[in-house]
């Protein structure tokens, strides 16, 4: 006797699903029959169940509730599909620029948009190109060999470009690793308490930091990430950094931030929950594009061989890259008063979750939406999200991923699979944890 076909929604909810990949069957069916559809919160790996919530599907939907924050808000029950566990931990995540409404989200996105000066961004830009090339450089020595594009190649550019972004010395840059893996995988066992950083190799100040670094309990679980104490390593290096670089600024961006008097400046507090944002959101979405980028030209050898014939298609193609894979796959808000969406009634304190992995394959925006294509535009995809919490990194992003791939495509003739990819458990990242590739000069 078979076992019962599980609802499309409980598959999509399931972080289980997506280690075997995304389920983009289902996604279509509830977007053609079901547009904004109720989804429970299931108990999974040890978290309880939840109330439930809308999951819009369909790219005019998503659009209309990330444009309308007076209505969907991100700071009444934060961004994660999960509530915070206790008032004290929302209240926490309420600090972050990415949980908070206007007037104060405004605030500091002027602030810190101002701080990405034409210069301090040119700067960027031409160290993510150095970067590229010496990571290449390393990689891709010899006639052929095999690499893990995922760990080798893909993770040290966005970790290189933050540090870049944020002030933070190099050798330092692998605690920015291992905290976006705590954070964006606390579903996964394999990143959950994540240590490749090696304190020998750090600065004194990171290993002051990790001197209050939590350890795993006796069932081995970390504490919640998403709670102020469950990273007292990462605030206290943002404290020491903020120290130091109000005591000798540099040209970073977070050094332009801290100097800036008008509107009250920035506080410490503000700054570290800044440095957090910056250090899990700025890495995470990149980190799973550049892999997913790789994949898409691993399964589709022909814009592969298209993209090294001529590379003026890379800016058009990134664009794609990122669409085509959708590194950050959902984002909640929470409805300010009763509503509708597409005709569905939402009542006031309803979480309202949107799929952008659905959107950027909505039939309806894009031809053939499940087709890699290097030359498509318009392509309005949502990868950066949109309306007033647009990604402020969105210009960074695209750069690390023109200049990346313009390195590995100049430099090989031939990418292949040389084993099979591992995807992160999580229905919030579509995360590549190995991506096994073999290579030919």
């Amino acid at each position: 006797m078979t076992a019962p076909a599980r609802p499309d929604t409980e598959v999509i909810f399931d972080p289980a699903t997506y280690t075997t990949g995304v389920p983009f069957a289902a996604l279509a069916r509830l977007r053609r029959d079901r547009p904004v559809a109720w989804t429970a919160e299931i108990p999974v790996l040890g978290w309880p169940e939840g109330p439930g919530f809308w999951l819009v599907l369909r790219h005019a939907d998503v659009e209309s509730v990330l444009r309308r924050p007076d209505l969907f808000s991100s700071a009444l029950g934060a961004t994660q599909i999960r509530d915070p566990a206790t008032p004290q931990a929302l209240d926490y995540v309420r600090r972050m620029m990415l949980n908070m409404d206007p007037p104060e989200h405004s605030r500091l996105r002027r602030l810190l948009s101002r701080s990405f000066t034409p210069r301090a961004v040119a700067r960027l830009e031409d160290r993510i190109r150095g970067h590229a090339r010496a990571i290449c450089d390393r990689v891709f020595t010899g006639p052929r060999g095999e690499c893990d594009f995922a760990k080798d190649v893909a993770a040290d550019l966005p970790l290189l470009t933050l540090a870049d972004v944020l002030g933070v010395p190099d050798q330092d840059r692998w605690l920015l690793f291992d905290w976006s893996n705590r954070v964006i995988g606390y579903q996964d066992p394999d990143y959950a308490s994540s240590a490749e950083f090696d304190p020998a190799t750090g600065t004194a100040m990171a290993r002051e930091a990790l001197s209050v670094r939590p350890v795993p309990d006796a069932g081995g679980r970390m504490p919640d990430p998403r709670t102020r104490e469950g990273m007292p390593d990462l605030y206290a290096y943002a404290h020491l950094l903020a120290e130091r670089k109000r005591r000798r600024p540099g040209d970073d961006v977070m050094s332009i931030l801290l100097a800036q008097p008008d509107e009250g400046g920035v506080s410490v507090a503000e700054f570290e929950n800044m440095f957090w944002l910056f250090a899990v959101a700025g890495n995470e979405t990149l980190r799973n594009g550049l892999p997913g980028a790789c994949i898409a030209l691993l399964e589709h050898p022909r814009a592969q061989a298209e993209l090294r014939a001529d590379p003026a298609l890379l800016p058009v193609a990134a664009d794609e890259m990122l669409r085509w894979w959708t590194p950050v796959m959902t984002f909640r808000r929470t409805a300010t008063q009763d509503c509708e969406v597409s005709g569905q009634p939402i009542r006031s304190g309803e979480k309202v979750v949107v799929s952008f992995t659905s959107a950027n394959r909505d039939e309806t925006v894009f031809a053939d939406p499940d087709r890699f294509d290097i030359r498509r535009q318009p392509n309005p995809h949502l990868a950066f999200g949109h309306g007033p919490h647009f990604c402020l990194g969105a210009h960074l992003a695209r750069t690390q991923m023109r200049a990346l791939f313009a390195e590995v495509l100049a430099r090989t003739s031939a990418l292949a699979y040389a084993g099979p990819p591992s995807y992160l458990r999580s229905n919030f990242q579509r995360g590549v944890k190995r991506l096994p590739v073999a290579w030919t000069a």
